[in-house]
Formats: C-alpha cells, structure tokens, sequence
C-alpha cells in the first residue's frame, strides 16, 4: 500500500497545550481513499473506545478513588494490593508528582471535573511538607502525612517526576507559583545529570553489584523522563530554554544512542556520549525506547520535522521486531546483551501498554498496516493476559514473568500502577476520540 501523506499537527497529546483547538493533540490522521481499505485493529473505533473508557471510568478511577487516594492526608497510598488492601501507608514522592500529572491531566482532557483536580491540590500540598533545599534532591520516600520518611536522594527521577506533574498541574490551574517550582526542579535535574560524577554505580541496575563503574552517563532513560518533563512545561509556557533541551534530549537519542552496528539503542554512553566498554556496549533497554517513541513522535510533530518523525516510527519498529517474545507473545524490557541474545524475561505491562500507545499513534498519522497488525496483537496479548476481573479486581497485573501467569504476578511486591496504565489509557482514548473508523 502507498504510504499515505503525513499531516503535520502543531501539538503533542501527552502535554495537552493550552489552546483548545490544539488540545486534543492528535489532527486527522491519514485516511484510505475509497479504493483502500484501512487494515485492522483487531476491533473497530467505536469498540475501543468503549473498551477504554471503561477501563478508565469504570474499572481503573473508582478503585482509586476507594483505595489508593489518601482521604485523610492527600496523595497516593500506592503501596495497595490489587483487592485494595494496603501494605503499609508510606509514600513516595516520585509517585505524587506522577499521580498530580494523571489527575491534572483527566480534569484538563475529560470534562474539567473539579474531583479530578482536587485530588491533584491535595497531593501537591502534601508534597510541600517535604520541599528539599534547592540544591539537593527530593526525598524517595515520606510518611502517611508527608513528612520525609528518609534523607535527600542522590539521582533525578523522583524530581523530574514531580516537576512533570507540577507543570501539569500549574496548566490545570494557572497557578505560576507551580510552573515556577517545575522550572526550577527541572533545571537542578539538568545541572545534576550533566556532572561528570553523576550516578557511577547505573550499571548495578542491570548487571549487579559487580557492575564496572561508568561516572557521569548519559542515559536514555533520563534523557526520556527530562524529555517528556520539559514538553509538559512547554505546554504550559514556551520557553526558549526548554524548547532548546527538548530538542538536545531527542537529538541525542536520535543521533548517538542509536547504534548503527546492530539497529538498536543503547540504553547507556560514556559521559561524552561516545560507546562505552563492555558489558554496556552491549545493553538495549527495549522498553525504554519503547516508551520514549511518543514522546519523540510528539517531539517530531512539535518540530514540525516529518522526517524526524518516520525515523522514529522505523526505529521503533525495528526494536518491536527484536523485543517480541516468539513464544509467548509480548514484548521483553530488556536485551542485556545483543550478540548474546541474552534478554531479561520478566514481562511488564508498562511495555506493552507503551507499545500500543506508539502503533496507534503511527498508525492514525502514517497509516502503516504494520503498527495496525502490531496493534492488534498486542491488545489481544495484553487483555488476555494483564486483567484480574477473573481475580475479583479491576485492576490489572503491572508486572509478571514470561508467561504472564497470576502466580508469577502474586510473589512480586504489592503496588498499584498511578501512572504507566492510566497514561496509556488516557492517551489511547483521546486518539480513538478522533478517528474515523
């Protein structure tokens, strides 16, 4: 089939600009002559919409609001199994700043309902009872009533995360005072990351405490997270700063983690972001470029760079081709050692969610019969694997092992997903909004 013409669209869904002719994000996408037929995705528009507003309204929201929303302090009780019973009522700001995002961003795309945005008040004055001194980092975890539960944290997601859902937050309620707390979070996190002695134990993550040292590395994890923060300022504010990182993060990504010898990203460069010695030359984190693609394809779309946005949609399905399990189906997080072919088997539902929000998304813009039959599959995949409805819950597993199985699921710890999921939920339903057919 012809490849169809790419409209340009001026705004991302994940920032949800100001403009309310540009807030849905997402314009037409391609449409099929008569002579065509647009290929499947395993269910018609009007089904998944369905589908997903009931996963969001129906089954995911409610559960929250009778288990996991603090009534007393604010914020998230995330420590919650999935029947709702909670393990212990600590907090974790990395969290609050993600949950904020959520709720700020269901009252700004679903109906300005001042529940929604109440919640996001509350977790955001909670927060404050543990604001760091500006040049150190936010706690990674607090007591019921916000009070820091441990000393400052030595690395940047949590703080990115809150400076993410800060700016949400401040476009929910044009309060400059939050626009202002998630510039300057967010402009720490650049200065931390951007040390030569930033994070030389990164490798543990991966390959354990024998892991080499690699001080000051440029990671594409990071570089995801401070990406997809600085779009939400820039939603709310365009600021000549940001749209310069926005740009240098996707840049950087595009042009040196991407590694020509075997097609693939490399989670982790040397602080030069030149190719580090073994084991790292060797590490693909496949869901991390999984998740990343939106927020590129966004980042293409801002840019208006039609060609920055197909080699986005190319790459991305060159590592769904390598991250796919032949059998049993789903996509693996991590390829720890590429001509090994030695991968990390655990099957988490982020990355599978991240990889139908990037097929839908290709697929609404470029009409690429590969991202619908890519789509198709792994929905099926992840409704027939992910749900606990046949557990009693509405909620679905956010981790499991290879096959997926609740037995798997049931020995890992007990958390409730306030992000990953309703994001991917939210995102899906907002583009199925807008399509045809």
């Amino acid at each position: 089939m012809e490849r169809r013409k790419f409209l340009l669209r001026a705004a991302a869904v994940g920032a949800a600009p100001l403009a309310p002719a540009l807030a849905a994000g997402i314009g037409t996408g391609a449409q099929p002559s008569n002579a065509q037929k647009r290929p499947s995705l395993g269910h018609s528009v009007a089904e998944l919409r369905a589908m997903y507003r009931r996963d969001l309204f129906v089954d995911w929201l409610p559960f929250m609001d009778q288990h996991v929303i603090d009534p007393e302090y604010g914020g998230f009780l995330c420590n919650t199994d999935f029947d709702g019973r909670h393990v212990d009522y600590e907090k974790e700001p990395l969290f609050e700043g993600r949950g904020m995002w959520v709720y700020s961003t269901l009252y700004l795309r679903f109906g300005h309902d001042s529940r929604y945005l109440e919640v996001a008040r509350r977790s955001a004055e909670l927060l404050t009872k543990s604001q760091p001194a500006d040049d150190t980092f936010w706690c990674t975890r607090i007591h019921r009533d916000g009070s820091p539960a441990g000393s400052p944290g030595k690395l940047i997601p949590t703080d990115v995360g809150i400076a993410e859902g800060f700016a949400a937050y401040a476009q929910a309620t044009n309060k400059q005072e939050y626009l202002d707390r998630a510039k300057q979070l967010l402009r720490k996190c650049i200065d931390a990351y951007n040390r030569v002695d930033y994070n030389p134990t990164v490798g543990r993550t991966y390959f354990g405490l024998d892991a080499p040292p690699l001080p000051g590395p440029r990671i594409m994890g990071s570089a995801m997270i401070m990406l997809r923060s600085a779009a939400q300022i820039l939603a709310a504010d365009h600021d000549p700063y940001f749209d310069r990182f926005a740009r240098r993060c996707a840049s950087i990504v595009l042009e040196r983690h991407f590694n020509q010898r075997y097609q693939l990203n490399n989670e982790l460069l040397l602080h030069d972001a030149s190719l580090p010695p073994a084991p790292y030359d060797q590490l693909v984190n496949l869901g991390n470029t999984l998740e990343m693609t939106w927020m590129l394809l966004d980042e293409a779309t801002r840019q208006r760079d039609d060609a920055m946005f197909r080699t986005v949609a190319e790459r991305f399905h060159r590592h769904t081709e390598v991250a796919r399990d032949p059998v049993y189906r789903g996509m693996f997080h991590t390829l720890l050692n590429v001509d090994e072919n030695k991968y990390e088997l655990a099957k988490l539902l982020w990355a599978q969610e991240e990889t139908l929000t990037d097929a839908l998304y290709i697929y609404d813009r470029l009409g690429e019969r590969w991202a619908a039959e890519l789509f198709a599959g792994v929905h099926a995949y992840v409704r027939d694997r992910f749900p606990l409805a046949a557990h009693g819950s509405p909620i679905w597993m956010y981790q499991s092992g290879r096959q997926a199985t609740f037995e798997q699921f049931t020995s890992l710890r007990k958390r409730i997903e306030n992000y990953h999921h309703p994001r991917h939920l939210m995102l899906t339903l907002l583009r199925l909004e807008t399509m045809r057919h």
